[in-house]
């Protein structure tokens, strides 16, 4: 009678085409990624507010002016949710996006010049 058990060269093979397959995906999806934020940030606005180098303490009182009523003063929320560490969740282009869209109301359509919105980007990353 045969032995039909698979051989351990059998299993090693498998297992060697499995971490193969699996690391082409993983890099299908980071390159992916990668491809979708380069997309993104080809919108005019958004490759000119990343091009601004910007300033915290404007970006402040930017922030104080026209989001602090909601999001509370330091961004550590009341109506509007907590915008603490906000830079983990949000990548800057998600953020700007976020700003201008007025796409979560009550949040209101806002777009600033290039530079404003640099300023303000600046200011909720180092929340």
């Amino acid at each position: 009678m045969a032995n039909i058990s698979p051989s351990s060269e059998d299993n090693s093979i498998s297992f060697s085409r499995i971490v193969i397959a699996m690391a082409a995906i993983a890099l299908a999806i980071c390159l992916s990624a990668f491809g979708f934020y380069r997309f993104q940030a080809s919108d005019p606005y958004i490759s000119q507010v990343l091009a601004q180098q910007g300033e915290i303490s404007q970006g402040q009182e930017i922030f104080n002016l026209n989001c602090a009523a909601c999001h509370g003063v330091g961004g550590i929320g009341l109506v509007g949710p907590s915008l603490e560490k906000v830079s983990h969740r949000k990548s800057q282009v998600g953020l700007i996006k976020q700003v201008i869209s007025g796409k979560t109301p009550p949040m209101p359509k806002f777009q600033p010049s290039p530079e404003i919105m640099g300023d303000l980007l600046a200011y909720l990353e180092s929340l």
